[in-house]
């Protein structure tokens, strides 16, 4: 991943006024954000060599790269990494790329650090569908599961946008974040209700619908593969347009920024990229609230630069937490929404106490 590109003079034309000391300030974040993309980059590395090392059959790092280069490598070595962590670690992958980039974009496009896929019912929008999906029309093929996800995801967006709009102030961030948490609550119940009646469905839908990648293979990512790297593309060059936004509209369209189409493309983006993601491994929760909250903590509020560290590591976190779920209980495993979950609760409550609720995007 790289960085993005600045100007010689390293001020973006579409960059908030500076005030005084912040080219020395602007230069620190800079620097810490090329070190973290540094860092996370290898770190990715890392987590991705344990997904496919640790688990209920140990395979020595020696060994998985001997299967992965195509050496001798024992035959249920081979089976355990190329068959069944491969693909999981993949998905893990790509599921973190798109929910951080979705939360990220959703949190500059409310300007609501509540903001993210779970908390605002999207995830749960687009699993109402994929049940309706398997229950009503028996879908079982993963590729047919993605229109369902990106419908569910889309009508509950266009919903909790219309009821709170995107306004920065208090009361409509409280709006936002209420009614997106309230349809998701709904939803879920349904879904569960609905399992619950079809033993049928509830089997086909028990460990998605936990967020659990075991026996996630190769059937369910691939489908997805252009829908996020759609998203995420648009995603990654709306970053300008939103420093622009954090002036005011009106500064914005007089830089040239066509707001109702920055909103339009963001709406579509966090679409493909929630969908995408719920339909591969489950409603996932709190990655794309955790994330660019330590991307801004880092490299302060441009949105560039936090769109970039998210992508990075976003997916280490998910990966960590699926190696995490594997060796946390002596027989099973921990499904991977469980534990970012655990691991995101204290980051929502402890935003939520604090009194400033607008991004400054």
């Amino acid at each position: 991943m790289s960085a993005p590109p600045l100007p010689p003079g390293g001020v973006h034309r579409d960059a908030p006024p500076q005030p005084a000391g912040a080219p020395r300030a602007n230069a620190g974040r800079r620097r810490a954000g090329v070190v973290t993309l540094a860092v996370g980059v290898v770190a990715l590395g890392l987590a991705f060599a344990l997904a496919l090392s640790v688990g209920s059959r140990a395979v020595p790092l020696a060994e998985v790269w001997r299967v992965l280069t195509g050496g001798s490598g024992s035959p249920e070595a081979t089976l355990v990494v190329l068959d069944l962590r491969l693909p999981r670690s993949c998905i893990a992958v790509v599921a973190g790329i798109a929910l951080g980039l979705a939360g990220a974009l959703a949190q500059s496009l409310t300007r609501n650090p509540l903001a993210d896929t779970g908390i605002l019912g999207l995830n749960s929008g687009a699993s109402f569908l994929i049940a309706v999906s398997v229950m009503v029309f028996g879908v079982s093929s993963p590729a047919w599961h993605l229109p369902f996800a990106f419908a569910g995801a889309l009508a509950v967006a266009v919903g909790i946008f219309l009821i709170g709009g995107t306004g920065a102030t208090r009361s409509s961030i409280a709006r936002v974040t209420l009614a997106g948490m309230a349809i998701g609550a709904v939803l879920s119940g349904i879904v569960t209700a609905l399992t619950l009646i079809d033993p049928a469905a509830y089997s086909v839908l028990r460990a998605w619908n936990a967020a659990s990648l075991e026996g996630r293979t190769w059937a369910e990512l691939l489908p997805a593969l252009p829908f996020v790297a759609v998203g995420a593309v648009v995603a990654l060059t709306l970053g300008a347009s939103f420093n622009s936004l954090s002036l005011g509209e009106d500064l914005a369209r007089s830089l040239g920024v066509d707001v109702g189409r920055v909103r339009v493309l963001a709406l579509v983006a966090v679409t493909l990229l929630a969908g995408s993601a719920t339909a591969i491994a489950g409603p996932i929760v709190f990655v794309g609230l955790m994330m660019p909250h330590l991307a801004r903590a880092i490299v302060g509020p441009d949105v560039r630069w936090i769109m970039a560290i998210t992508a990075v590591l976003s997916p280490v976190l998910v990966l960590a937490a699926d190696v995490l779920g594997r060796v946390l209980l002596p027989n099973g495993e921990v499904p991977v929404g469980l534990v970012t979950a655990f691991l995101g609760a204290p980051v929502l409550i402890a935003i939520a106490r604090r009194r400033d609720l607008v991004v400054a995007s």
